[in-house]
């Protein structure tokens, strides 16, 4: 389903400036609020030059920024905002260089937003059920000598897809099978159909109540009826054009963070709305 259309003009028509967006929280957040001093409702109103709501009775003030990724800042909430609408309409995710200069901030600010803005696109837990596809990639700088898995200096990186449904991603220190069955025991259900390629650390995964089947890529083997693994690899594919281009290098230390990020892109590539509204709807829950 095509998603809902949402252009930088609707932005700035919805949020032209930081006093909407602070009354959007609110509205949000605090709408039926009940002042503890007049006991009433609705009579809150955004206190001039400030981010706090008064009672007309003046005896409470609320701050809609308070308990969000917002509340420690300093930064107009419209620049927040407007860094969740590039997030949300930017395929390949966006750097915190480029949001120092659509923003307008430093450098430490605008990382230190980006990092916020993951915070709100974490993977939540999730049982797969049905047929799902399994497989492992490397995450890392271009460097000499052995490539693929081995590889000296890349986080290794352990993926699953529910046919039909939605990607997890989680970075690892090693793809033995202890590691790699533990990813898929805590987010596959027993039953479930497993398609792997030949790699040996998915080896046990009939003995622990898995259907397995395997493609054999070092044969060039890449479908064999139902099994094969090219949603996730497609996955792979995305993810590494998107480190490659935007960011060039991601640490390890914070690598789940932008793994997070684009299955959180990729799962709801076909929500009805639009991923900025949802970005506010995390925010506001």
């Amino acid at each position: 389903m095509k998603q809902a259309k949402y252009t930088i003009q609707s932005f700035n028509k919805q949020f032209p400036n930081n006093e909407a967006c602070l009354k959007y929280l609110f509205e949000s957040l605090h709408k039926d609020a009940v002042c503890p001093t007049c006991k009433q409702s609705g009579k809150y109103h955004l206190q001039a030059f400030t981010s706090h709501f008064v009672c007309s009775c003046g005896g409470h003030q609320i701050s809609p920024k308070q308990g969000t990724i917002f509340e420690k800042s300093s930064t107009d909430l419209y620049k927040w905002f407007f860094a969740m609408y590039l997030f949300s309409t930017a395929k390949n995710g966006v750097s915190a260089k480029e949001l120092e200069r659509q923003l307008g901030v430093t450098y430490k600010c605008a990382w230190r937003m980006a990092y916020q803005i993951r915070q709100l696109m974490e993977q939540m837990p999730d049982i797969f059920g049905g047929i799902v596809e399994a497989d492992e990639t490397y995450i890392g700088g271009k460097r000499k000598g052995k490539r693929g898995r081995g590889a000296e200096g890349k986080t290794p990186v352990v993926g699953l897809h529910k046919r039909g449904g939605g990607v997890y991603a989680k970075a690892t220190v090693n793809t033995k099978a202890s590691t790699v069955m533990a990813i898929v025991r805590e987010n596959v259900q027993v039953g479930a159909t497993l398609m792997t390629d030949e790699y040996q650390s998915y080896g046990k995964a009939s003995k622990m109540g898995y259907k397995h089947e395997t493609v054999n890529h070092g044969r060039k083997e890449y479908v064999k009826g139902e099994a094969h693994t090219n949603t996730i690899e497609g996955f792979w594919s995305q993810l590494k054009r998107s480190i490659d281009g935007t960011h060039h290098s991601i640490s390890p230390k914070h690598l789940q963070k932008y793994l997070d990020e684009h299955v959180w892109r990729w799962n709801l590539r076909t929500a009805d709305e639009h991923l900025f509204h949802l970005l506010l709807q995390v925010v506001s829950a």
